[in-house]
């Protein structure tokens, strides 16, 4: 990387230096590479991109999970590193920095010249485009959370970078996003609790040019499943651990060559790295009601042996906790790119709709259901930022996640359900994207894990 695209230490939200470069400065890298990148050509990413018909839904059978690469043990010889917290001045300040607003940019053109067109078939399919994961890797995407000392672009915590390009990729497609998000999550989760062993053999495989298809799951199928009573076991023996259990809504859990895997240790949740192609791993399709063009699918874990080093943080069940807290940051930011996406469709069409000689945006009932969605999506907004930005801070945030949660889950569903509405009988059918929209938004209360800001 050029030294123009380095970053340094800077101001975040709440700090606000513009003499320093800000800790999100690798806008301007991801925006270099995206331009010099043939990928551009290749799939017209400025120009409106044409629908393809994708892979049938794959089987339901229970295979083998593919046997992925064989990750270099030895490493780099860089130590590992944790991204530091930014600095704070105590202002309260949310307006995206001038290089965040350049990141956000640049995956906003990807979102809408991109995954939107290919959304629908995306949907159908239950696969996410080639063409799509291929874009998400050449801006950089699978790095975000990588620190610099092992070959990323980032020197300091970037949660707010994380949920402005999960907010900005949900405006295309939820479920795409979701798809193009994932294998960062893996990669943010071992920059943030892995040790220098863990960094060194898999973080430089998500700085490359062939990153691994990762997964991070947490959900099991459980009725009112509860992440911190789980029901997949870990146990010790033989200097290492053995895993059983089920975990669902692992996204392209088909493709998938590691998976951080969510388990009750001794009584205490804790996470674990396990590579595709171990004993006892199988994986099934598990289509869902939303966020479908992920490949959502269920992992089976049956005495899958996995060495003392895999445990991927502490026992104590902190490091699962931060990471929950993380997860549902990310899924907000995703309920927040959806229901802008919702309110920009349904105001275009009821001021484009006509009844009785006028648009039935001139109908006062219409009107304040428009005008609520927008109020909930800036509130939705406001609580998801500020908590991202306490997190990029170092400074706790369980309550900003939990209230941005709570309302996100309640709100997105109705942003949702009144885009349906407005839309009448055309917002119950697949040629308008209002109905997929809203079954994405439901999934923002039952998900866990998948995606990591």
């Amino acid at each position: 990387m050029s030294p123009l695209f380095r970053l340094r230490p800077g101001g975040r939200h709440g700090v606000s230096s513009r003499e320093t470069r800000d800790p999100i400065g690798f806008a301007v890298a991801a925006v270099n590479r995206l331009a010099q990148s043939d990928l551009i050509d290749r799939i017209g990413l400025r120009k409106q991109a044409e629908q393809a018909v994708y892979s049938t839904t794959r089987n339901g059978f229970r295979v083998a999970t593919a046997a992925g690469r064989t990750f270099a043990r030895a490493g780099r010889n860089a130590p590992g590193a944790r991204p530091a917290s930014a600095g704070s001045s105590g202002v309260f300040d949310l307006t995206p920095t001038e290089d965040e607003a350049m990141l956000v940019a640049v995956v906003h053109e990807l979102a809408t010249e991109l995954l939107r067109p290919v959304a629908s078939a995306a949907d159908e399919a239950c696969t996410a485009p080639a063409e799509v994961l291929a874009a998400a890797q050449e801006v950089g995407l699978p790095g975000l959370g990588v620190p610099a000392a092992l070959g990323g672009i980032m020197e300091e915590r970037s949660a707010m970078a994380g949920t402005l390009v999960a907010e900005a990729l949900a405006k295309g497609d939820m479920g795409l996003a979701v798809a193009t998000l994932a294998p960062g999550a893996v990669a943010t989760a071992i920059g943030l609790w892995g040790t220098e062993a863990q960094q060194q053999t898999y973080l430089p495989a998500f700085t490359g040019d062939d990153v691994p298809v990762a997964a991070l799951t947490i959900a099991e199928p459980t009725i009112l499943f509860d992440p911190f009573s789980l029901a997949t076991t870990a146990r010790r023996e033989g200097g290492g651990f053995v895993l059983d259990g089920v975990k669902s809504a692992v996204v392209r859990g088909a493709d998938a060559e590691l998976f951080v895997v969510a388990a009750r240790l001794d009584g205490t949740p804790a996470l674990f790295l396990v590579e595709a192609g171990a004993d006892g791993l199988e994986v099934e399709a598990d289509p869902s009601m939303g966020v479908r063009a992920a490949g959502l699918a269920r992992l089976h874990l049956s005495g899958v042996r996995v060495g003392a080093e895999a445990l991927l943080g502490d026992t104590e069940g902190i490091a699962y906790r931060e990471c929950v807290r993380l997860s549902r940051l990310a899924w907000c930011a995703l309920a927040v790119g959806t229901g802008q996406a919702v309110l920009d469709y349904v105001k275009d069409y009821v001021n484009g709709r006509e009844a009785f000689g006028e648009p039935i945006s001139h109908r006062q009932s219409v009107a304040f259901m428009v005008a609520d969605m927008a109020i909930e999506v800036r509130a939705m907004r406001l609580l998801t930022w500020k908590a991202a930005s306490r997190a990029t801070r170092g400074q706790d945030h369980a309550r900003e996640v939990a209230l941005a949660r709570q309302l996100c889950t309640e709100k997105g569903m109705r942003i949702g359900l009144d885009g349906v509405q407005l839309l009448g009988g055309h917002g119950f059918v697949k040629e308008h994207p209002v109905e997929r929209w809203y079954r994405d938004l439901r999934a923002v209360g039952v998900m866990e894990g998948a995606v990591l800001v």
